[in-house]
């Protein structure tokens, strides 16, 4: 909602602040805090530097808010024979593969890397979304 203020003859419009979603946890405690004023006396007792940053990004990475969509057969087969094997190589199709499974299930954005430990990131949390899957008839 807008608010509109006519000042002789000129109208200036105020923008509403736009609410930054929350990724995780974190993010409402932080949200739930600043409202009722809780950050600024733990801040006032704590100090600046009262850790509230660092527990708000474990809590955002332990408890996120985004789920995972379910795998398409296609997926699941190609990640089944995927991980059949033990694997410290990736070709550059299957690298893309993983990407595109990444980027639709797990609402990332990533691109296509060189660097080794990137892709065993990937390749990790592709395998650990694909171990705890299960198809539903």
């Amino acid at each position: 909602m807008q608010e509109t203020t006519t000042k002789k003859s000129k109208t200036i419009k105020k923008k509403k602040p736009t609410k930054k979603k929350s990724k995780g946890l974190g993010d409402t405690i932080a949200k739930v805090t600043k409202a009722t004023g809780i950050d600024k006396a733990v801040k006032f007792i704590a100090g600046e530097d009262c850790g509230c940053d660092e527990r708000k990004e474990k809590l955002n990475k332990l408890f996120p808010y985004n789920k995972p969509e379910c795998l398409n057969e296609n997926e699941y087969n190609f990640l089944k024979e995927f991980y059949r094997i033990d694997r410290n190589t990736v070709t550059y199709k299957e690298q893309l593969q993983l990407i595109a499974i990444s980027n639709r299930v797990l609402h990332t954005k990533l691109e296509p890397s060189s660097c080794s430990s990137c892709i065993k990131s990937l390749m990790n949390k592709i395998k650990t979304l694909f171990n705890n899957y299960e198809i539903k008839p």
